[in-house]
């Protein structure tokens, strides 16, 4: 029996085509997906395209944007063999990360792939990109799929969802995985590196809905003043604080930044320390400038990214997590998202 494909078009470039007529760009329908390409008749998969309505831009990406896609996973969760999520660019590394953590026992491959440039557009990226990702969502052996987890799929190279940043606007390869190997490259062959994808667990698909937005971003630099970061730290109802630090979780050592910071941990706000770099790791207490985070009870993130970091702490918040249990499950690995 041929497998069986959900493509799931949100929004985004990859489903702009033009109009014959007035040379418009304009959304197309990806339930008529044979007709827009004809070469997947010559896939032995059987593939549905459902669109969401409204389709948004990728900038209006918000929790409940992920509880509805989430919900149409679950809902077509036995019916499919794997999945593709046609995203837009801009937050999509957001999305594919929150995802990971929304599917708990995910034993199906979801595949998020968009492009730079509109699917209507003679040089666009986007054909080549959805017809691998729809081939790796297809890919099984020994009736396992190859790649059970959430992931990204652009210009050739498969990355962790939860592991990637977008960091090119222009640029076909758009997407960057600064601490962890690419899962498949695809040229003439598609090369799966299997030691590197999550194995299957074979258990119940469990889809958590229940996020804490009450978080915030900080991100430091030189420069920064007192007020600045005590009006991030007194934010009515903020539950969690990403600390953007520099190389290896630095900050500065200015008695009223370690102090303000001491306050917001007493109210029981967390404070989540991750890197500005792309790639490399947290590791306080290596240099003298972050000693005294440490000393205060900052919890090191070590070489998660603030994408992925953001989306774990809505989700240990939204299960209720605090304290202890919540700095232990920060610091752990729950779908490969960082490495000890």
């Amino acid at each position: 029996m041929p497998r069986s494909i959900l493509v799931i078009y949100t929004g985004g470039t990859i489903g702009m085509v033009k109009d014959k007529t007035t040379g418009a760009l304009h959304p197309f329908s990806f339930e008529n997906i044979y007709k827009m390409m004809p070469v997947l008749e010559n896939f032995d998969y059987r593939i549905k395209g459902i669109s969401f309505d409204p389709l948004i831009d990728s900038s209006n990406v918000s929790p409940s944007f992920w509880v509805k896609l989430a919900r149409v996973i679950e809902e077509n969760y036995g019916a499919y063999d794997g999945f593709v999520v046609l995203h837009g660019t801009d937050t999509m590394a957001y999305s594919a990360s929150m995802l990971s953590f929304m599917l708990e026992n995910l034993n199906k491959p979801v595949i998020f792939t968009g492009s730079q440039l509109p699917m209507g557009v003679v040089r666009t990226d986007g054909r080549d990109n959805f017809i691998n990702a729809v081939e790796i969502a297809a890919a099984y052996e020994d009736n396992t799929p190859m790649v059970p987890e959430v992931a990204i799929y652009f210009e050739n190279k498969l990355l962790r969802g939860n592991r990637t940043n977008k960091f090119s606007a222009e640029n076909f390869n758009a997407f960057l995985s600064g601490n962890y190997p690419a899962l498949a490259e695809v040229g003439v062959y598609i090369r799966y590196n299997k030691v590197e994808i999550l194995k299957p667990n074979f258990k119940n698909l469990k889809v958590h809905t229940d996020l804490d937005t009450n978080i915030a971003i900080l991100k430091l630099f030189p420069g920064i003043t007192e007020p600045v970061v005590c009006s991030t730290l007194n934010i009515p109802g903020l539950r969690g604080v990403i600390l953007e630090t520099y190389g290896a979780g630095n900050a500065p050592t200015d008695k009223w930044f370690i102090e303000a910071l001491e306050r917001a941990i007493e109210k029981g706000i967390i404070i989540y320390n991750v890197t500005q770099c792309k790639g490399g790791s947290v590791d306080m207490g290596k240099y003298e400038t972050s000693v005294a985070l440490g000393q205060i009870g900052v919890v090191g993130g070590y070489d998660i990214t603030t994408e992925s970091a953001t989306a774990k702490m809505m989700f240990l918040l939204g299960s209720g997590l605090e304290g202890e249990e919540l700095k232990q499950k920060l610091q752990t690995p729950l779908r490969g998202e960082l490495t000890l």
